[in-house]
């Protein structure tokens, strides 16, 4: 079985013990708001990654076209 690189060593015991802390924790309800949560986070983080590189792309072709001339 392919090892996933953020969970190391753990065994199917472990994940499982770690789900079943994790469903205590938090309760069966708060689980999909804390994933819903956690897909704005990344959908935000995604946006503003590809906003920079437009930003510098942007930039290097105006350095470009500036050469040219």
């Amino acid at each position: 079985m392919a090892q996933l690189l953020f969970l190391g060593g753990l065994g199917t015991g472990e994940i499982i013990v770690i789900c079943l802390v994790v469903l205590l924790l938090f309760g069966g309800k708060k689980i999909p708001e804390l994933m819903h949560g956690i897909g704005k986070g990344v959908r935000s983080f995604k946006t503003g990654m590809n906003e920079i590189e437009n930003e510098i792309n942007a930039e290097v072709d105006t350095k470009k076209e500036v050469e040219k001339k």
